[in-house]
C-alpha cells in the first residue's frame, strides 16, 4: 500500500455557518444553494486553498429531511445540480491557476437523517438517490455515499451509482457512545468489518468511515485494514468535532455545540494516527474547518 495521503475537504456545513452564510436547521447546508450559492464557491475555495485534493459537493441536505418533500420534488434535483456545478466551478478555477487537480466527489447523504439508521426506507430510497445521482453525474468524477449508519443504505447508494460507470467512494458513520474495549459499530449496531465485506463486494472504489469523534476512528481503520488486506482499496477517515453524540436524532436536533479541543494540530495528530493504522484519504466533517485541512496536508506534504 502506498503512502501518500489524499487529502480531503472538511465540514462544509460548519465552514458555511462561520463565513456567515445563511445557515440553520432544518434545511442546513442547503440553505446557502438556495439563498447564496457565492459562498457555497468561497468555501469550496477556502479548502482547496487549504490543500484539499478532493472536494465534495454541497448536496447533503438536498434530501426531503431537510428541505422537505415538496422542495425535493419541485427543486431538488436543480439544487443538487447547482451543488455540483459550484465545486466543478471551484476545480476548475484551480486548475487554470495553478495546474492543480482537483477531483470533486458526488455528495450522496443519508436519505432519512443523519444517524438514523432506523428510518431507512428501502423502497423509497431507489428514486431519491436517482434524482441525486442523475443531476450530479455531469460534474463529479466519482461518488461519495457519506456518513451511512447501516449497511442497506450504503448498497442502496452503491446500486445507485453502479449504472453510472463512474466510481463510488462508501463512508460509514460509527458509534461514539464510549463503547470502549468494544469492536467498533455502525449507528444501527453492525459490525465495521461485516460492512466494509459488504460494500467491497458491492464495488466500493473506497471505504472511510465519516461524522465520528476521532477517538473512535483508529480501530475501525484497523479492521477495514484487515477486511480489504492487499485489495488496493483504500481507507479513509474524516472525523467531525461533535461531542459525543447518542441516542435517535441527535444530529438532527438544532446545531450542536463544537469542541474546544479540536485544535488544528491536535486533528493533525489524529490524522497521523490514523495513517499509522492504514489510512490513506484523511479530511475532516463537522466543524473541521480550513485551518485543520492545512495541517493535515502539510503533515503529509500532499502537494
Amino acid at each position: 500500500m502506498t503512502d501518500k495521503v489524499v487529502v480531503l475537504d472538511g465540514g462544509m456545513g460548519r465552514e458555511l455557518k462561520r463565513m456567515g452564510a445563511p445557515f440553520r436547521q432544518p434545511e442546513w447546508s442547503a440553505l446557502a444553494l438556495m439563498e447564496a450559492p457565492e459562498t457555497v464557491l468561497a468555501a469550496h475555495r477556502a479548502f482547496i486553498e487549504a490543500g484539499a485534493e478532493v472536494i465534495t459537493t454541497n448536496s447533503y441536505a438536498v434530501v426531503p429531511f431537510h428541505i422537505g418533500e415538496a422542495r425535493f420534488t419541485q427543486d431538488g434535483a436543480r439544487l443538487a445540480a447547482l451543488s455540483g456545478e459550484l465545486a466543478r466551478r471551484a476545480a476548475e478555477e484551480e486548475a487554470q491557476r495553478s495546474g492543480r487537480k482537483i477531483t470533486v466527489a458526488g455528495s450522496l447523504p443519508p436519505l432519512f437523517g443523519s444517524y438514523r439508521p432506523d428510518l431507512f426506507d428501502p423502497a423509497r430510497a431507489p428514486a431519491m438517490l436517482a434524482v441525486l445521482v442523475d443531476a450530479l453525474l455531469p460534474s463529479v468524477d466519482h461518488f461519495l455515499a457519506e456518513t451511512q449508519s447501516c449497511i442497506a443504505e450504503a448498497l442502496a447508494a452503491c446500486a445507485a451509482v453502479r449504472p453510472t460507470g463512474k466510481p463510488i467512494w462508501v463512508s460509514f458513520t460509527l458509534q461514539d457512545d464510549g463503547t470502549a474495549g468494544e469492536a467498533p459499530a455502525l449507528r444501527s449496531g453492525e459490525g465495521v468489518a461485516e460492512a466494509v465485506a459488504a460494500v467491497r463486494a458491492a464495488g466500493a472504489a473506497a471505504v472511510l468511515f465519516n461524522c465520528s469523534q476521532p477517538e473512535v476512528m483508529g480501530p475501525a481503520v484497523a479492521l477495514a485494514h484487515d477486511v480489504l488486506g492487499e485489495s488496493g482499496i483504500p481507507i479513509g477517515v474524516y472525523a467531525n468535532a461533535f461531542p459525543e453524540k447518542t441516542g435517535e436524532a441527535a444530529a438532527n436536533e438544532g446545531l450542536s455545540d463544537l469542541r474546544e479541543d479540536i485544535v488544528p494540530l491536535r486533528y493533525r495528530d489524529f490524522g497521523r494516527d490514523w495513517h499509522r493504522r492504514g489510512a490513506r484519504i484523511i479530511g475532516g466533517c463537522c466543524g473541521i474547518g480550513p485551518d485543520s485541512i492545512c495541517e493535515i496536508h502539510r503533515a503529509f506534504r500532499a502537494d
